[in-house]
């Protein structure tokens, strides 16, 4: 060797031992945490990310999730392997071949300076995304150290996880844009189906969007997403994980693209999901759910509960499509009986009120914006979209005009529940919670009309009364200490002749509820309706009767249950558990139980309320038979208010409860004739459609048997054709005074 290169050695000797010293002290401080904490093995055990916390139903059907990013994580098993084999393909296709740092790609875009592909593993972008925070480099440095930082990880990724163990985080990492975390939101957000149903052409749309979710997006850049597309089959292709036929085939195919971007407005149960969410974060605050092993409390937005609810998602699907169908053809008839006839044409201090109460008016307020300039942005038109029946409208109006539009719908509500279990089956909490926010079932509380009286007769039964007890129709007057005297009427008018109870609460004749209360006094009934669980405050007033008490939906459709539940009263409930993100059962609901009444006694009233679905008897419900054609054993009872402001249908069977409200977001806001305004036309009807649906599908299995009658008979005569006069033992009437120990038995 030629002795004048010897200098020349020594310096690139010393040169390379400098370079590797550097790098190993790079490395050595990197892992000491000087330049940012790594990792610890804990950490990279339990990769923290954020996790939408998921409402799914009894049925195992994903109702909605709560989240700050739209992630939920699936399993590898749950992998279509077309995904698999796109994201090699396109990604890292020595990904099986390396142990977190491929040093041949490496070389390989040294040499080619990038030209000839990216040296970037899965594992590394793994690290990348998940586990090394980003930020913005401004130097070569900075560089450097985060490009080791992402090799350390991935070395201890490789160590700790197997391949497949990897794809799957990797997978539930990666941001598809539009709200889209992980590949299990990606398939339902771009093609409403799971991760294990996509195909190659789906597979590759969604892995060619890792390289830029925005820019490669099917729903803003279809050009680009297609092309992108296309170039993923190929490299799928080349890597022989499709054939040539299947290739051609899939790259000649459409986008196909089934959209529908998570939004906590739209899907089904969205009152539910909402009134749940609250109910679980209240939970949360108040320690009904316990704290996690760090002592925080859970968030549900990032910490991928799992909501188990007792929702059925075919029932729920039933219920809405049931209002939907019922209140777009009622709101056409409401607007023609009620066309210039709004209340506020006269009243005009009515849009006052509802300006004040209107969040856009506490918003300007807030800021300061003087009274009358309110009132001007009030009347200034301005571009909005607005609900309609036929679709979302775009239209230029003013706030006011807008308020004035919404308060001619009708709104309604319904709730079906399990009686043998309180477990609710279906939740509709108004026409469409996008425009309408209010929730009608648990929130709304408006007085129930003649949906009260079952509460009074079954006060009057556990008292002595039988249900072949007649009582003449005519007027009443009621006296209370500290009231005026109280004489209702019946909505019809008419009078005259005898009814038995079972006559009476078919037809609702008002009169004869005035007997009983004052027969009995409001305290009993105030009683009866408490040990059935309604939980609103009852005043013992003899209007009661009627229904002039405001109670919600939630709680009369509880109390109906006890009817059909042999008198045992369930709290109606919707949870059955919650786990976390590893499946430890963290909540379990346990309903209050209590017997309420005797079972003679609810199955009494079961044969009362079945009552109102006789067309013999004129029942207030028969249409049920004569027009819907049930054939079915059902009890029920309408309700309409005074003015007929409320609408009500509850409906029960042995396997289901369920209730209907229908009215205007104001009291003023009605029918105009008791034809139209009464509950058997504004709420019965949207029972009718839900449950016609729900007995047509055999997999619900819900019985269409008789109800249950009580192993040892009833003691009371439930056929009033063999009901003995207590005086004469001659079949026939009593107006008399009751006689329990005359009754027969079954």
């Amino acid at each position: 060797m030629d002795p004048s290169f010897k200098p020349y050695i020594r310096i690139i000797w010393i040169s390379l031992i400098g370079i590797i010293s550097a790098l190993a002290l790079l490395i050595f401080l990197i892992n000491i945490g000087v330049f940012g904490a790594l990792p610890s093995f804990q950490e990279i055990e339990n990769p923290k990310s954020n996790l939408a916390s998921e409402v799914i139903s009894e049925d195992g059907i994903t109702l909605g999730t709560y989240f700050f990013e739209n992630r939920t994580n699936t399993d590898y098993k749950n992998l279509s392997p077309q995904v698999i084999n796109a994201l090699i393909s396109t990604e890292d296709n020595r990904f099986y071949e390396h142990s977190g740092i491929d040093f041949k790609s490496i070389i390989r875009a040294f040499v080619g300076l990038g030209s000839k592909g990216g040296a970037s593993t899965i594992t590394q972008q793994l690290a990348k995304n998940l586990l090394v925070k980003r930020s913005k480099f401004d130097n070569v440095f900075n560089k450097s150290v985060q490009k080791l930082k992402e090799w350390m990880v991935a070395i201890k990724l490789e160590r700790n996880y197997t391949k497949k163990e990897i794809l799957k985080l990797y997978l539930n990492t990666v941001d598809f844009g539009n709200n889209a975390f992980g590949i299990r939101m990606a398939a339902q957000t771009y093609f409403n189906t799971s991760p294990d149903a996509l195909n190659a052409q789906q597979a590759a749309l969604l892995i060619g969007m890792v390289k830029g979710p925005s820019y490669y997006s099917p729903v803003r850049n279809p050009g680009r997403a297609l092309t992108r597309r296309n170039l993923v089959l190929k490299l799928m292709h080349d890597q022989a994980h499709l054939t040539d036929a299947e290739y051609q085939e899939a790259k000649e195919s459409p986008l196909n693209l089934t959209f529908k971007p998570q939004d906590h407005n739209e899907g089904l149960a969205a009152y539910f999901r909402e009134y749940l969410r609250e109910q679980v974060l209240t939970m949360i605050k108040d320690g009904t759910i316990p704290k996690q092993k760090d002592g925080s409390n859970y968030n549900i937005y990032r910490d991928g509960l799992k909501i188990y609810t007792t929702i059925n998602s075919s029932l729920q699907k039933y219920a809405e499509e049931a209002e939907t169908e019922h209140m777009s053809a009622l709101q056409k008839l409401y607007y023609a009986q009620t066309k210039n006839k709004e209340a506020w044409r006269k009243d005009p201090e009515l849009l006052t009120q509802s300006i004040h109460r209107s969040a856009r008016y506490h918003e300007l307020k807030e800021m300061g914006v003087p009274e009358d300039s309110i009132l001007n942005d009030f009347n200034t038109p301005i571009p909005m979209k607005v609900f309609s029946w036929e679709g979302e409208k775009e239209i230029t109006m003013s706030p006011l005009d807008s308020i004035k539009y919404y308060k001619k719908f009708l709104r309604s509500a319904l709730l079906s529940l399990n009686p043998k279990t309180g477990q609710i089956k279906a939740w509709v909490g108004g026409i469409n919670f996008r425009y309408f926010k209010y929730d009608e079932v648990r929130d709304g509380s408006t007085q129930v009309g003649s949906t009260f009286k079952p509460f009074l007769y079954a006060t009057a039964l556990e008292n002595g009364y039988s249900p072949c007890f007649k009582v003449e129709n005519v007027p009443v007057t009621v006296s209370s200490p500290g009231s005026p005297d109280w004489t209702p009427s019946n909505d019809d008018g008419k009078y005259g002749g005898f009814y038995t109870l079972r006559e009476a609460l078919a037809r609702s004749i008002n009169v004869i509820s005035a007997y009983l209360i004052k027969q009995l006094t409001p305290q009993k009934v105030v009683e009866m309706a408490q040990r059935l669980g309604i939980s609103s405050e009852i005043k013992p007033y003899p209007s009661i009767a009627l229904g002039t008490v405001p109670v919600s939906l939630y709680d009369m459709a509880g109390a109906y249950s006890v009817f059909a539940n042999k008198g045992i009263y369930i709290q109606p409930n919707y949870i059955i558990r919650i786990e976390d993100k590893n499946g430890n059962v963290i909540y379990s609901e346990n309903p209050k139980v209590k017997q309420a009444i005797s079972e003679d006694l609810a199955y009494s009233m079961v044969y009362m309320l079945k009552g109102n679905t006789d067309p013999s008897l004129h029942g207030t419900g028969s249409r049920l038979r004569y027009k819907y054609h049930f054939t079915e054993e059902i009890g029920g009872k309408t309700g309409t208010t005074s003015n007929y402001s409320d609408g009500w249908y509850i409906g029960i069977t042995p396997d289901l409860v369920t209730g209907v409200w229908t009215g205007g977001e104001d009291r003023y806001e009605h029918f105009h004739s008791l034809a139209m305004g009464e509950g058997a036309t504004t709420a019965l009807p949207a029972w009718a459609i839900y449950m016609q649906k729900v007995y047509a599908d055999p997999k619900l299995r819900i019985s269409k048997e008789p109800f249950e009658k009580p192993k040892g008979g009833t003691g009371m005569e439930l056929d009033c054709s063999k009901f003995i006069l207590p005086d004469s033992g001659v079949p026939g009437d009593s107006t008399q005074k009751p006689q329990p120990d005359k009754r027969l038995d079954f």
